[in-house]
């Protein structure tokens, strides 16, 4: 793909600002996604769409408001342990979110940049492929990485087939009781509770989504932080941005192609 003055200037800031070293992490140019959309093609079925997201770290936004608003719909309780806590969104430090792609000159901005980290639903999950009950599984209609709770039998194998750490494993009863969770926060009754020994996740709101609705942290932006869409739609405002935004991915060597690209 041929690459103007104005893009190679843009992909050179970049890898200077980050100090680019070629390893956590993948590279989008403008415009690569259109050229060879590896694994987002559109999918056998006519129609088909692949939800993806674009986390645009460069805009000011209140991210805790966004957590708060995930976990507050989906009833995921505050647990004080890192080694029991649930989290379906959170932040995270760019040496934990793109290991291996640190280098000795990157800004102190970045080093100190909390990103938000959330599942990448995968074009190619590798927890899907691992779960022995198929209590993962991909929805072919768009893409969206999904739990059923009833088949999970709590083997974790999708957590240790994760490449990014987005599972958690519900190690204690997350109810303190009918109405309350770990932590404090008021249970939605219209959302269900998940039982100790199960592995939970992001769904990328899928139920707001069957109604035509943003995912509820998106919902939460103010400043265009993060954006929604169809990436099989070559007019969704998600492409329109991959063609003119330099954006990067997470773990490129695993081969997973996840459906969530950052702009720094």
């Amino acid at each position: 793909m041929a690459i103007d003055r104005r893009d190679f200037l843009k992909v050179a800031g970049l890898t200077t600002v980050i100090g680019l070293t070629g390893g956590g992490l993948e590279l989008l140019r403008p415009g690569d996604l259109d050229a060879s959309a590896p694994g987002h093609e559109p999918a056998a079925a006519p129609g088909a769409k692949q939800w993806g997201m674009l986390v645009d770290m460069s805009r000011k936004e209140n991210w805790q408001a966004c957590i708060e608003a995930c976990h507050n719909l989906h009833n995921v309780p505050s647990i004080d342990d890192k080694k029991e806590e649930i989290k379906w969104i959170w932040q995270a430090p760019f040496q934990e979110v793109f290991p291996g792609s640190e280098s000795a000159y990157m800004s102190d901005v970045m080093k100190a940049r909390q990103f938000m980290v959330l599942c990448n639903h995968c074009a190619e999950p590798a927890c899907v492929r691992v779960c022995p009950t198929k209590a993962t599984f991909k929805r072919p209609e768009d893409g969206i990485v999904m739990m059923d709770m009833h088949r999970c039998i709590g083997c974790r194998f999708c957590m240790a087939g994760c490449p990014y750490g987005a599972r958690s494993f519900n190690w204690r009863e997350p109810r303190l009781d009918a109405l309350t969770l770990k932590g404090g926060r008021k249970i939605n009754l219209e959302y269900p509770t998940r039982e100790r020994g199960v592995v939970e996740k992001c769904t990328f709101c899928a139920e707001r989504v069957d109604e035509g609705k943003q995912p509820a942290c998106v919902e939460a932006t103010r400043n265009g932080g993060l954006v929604f869409g169809d990436l099989n739609d070559p007019h969704s405002e998600i492409r329109q941005l991959l063609r003119v935004k330099s954006t990067i991915r997470r773990k490129p060597e695993v081969g997973t192609n996840p459906s969530i690209f950052y702009v720094v």
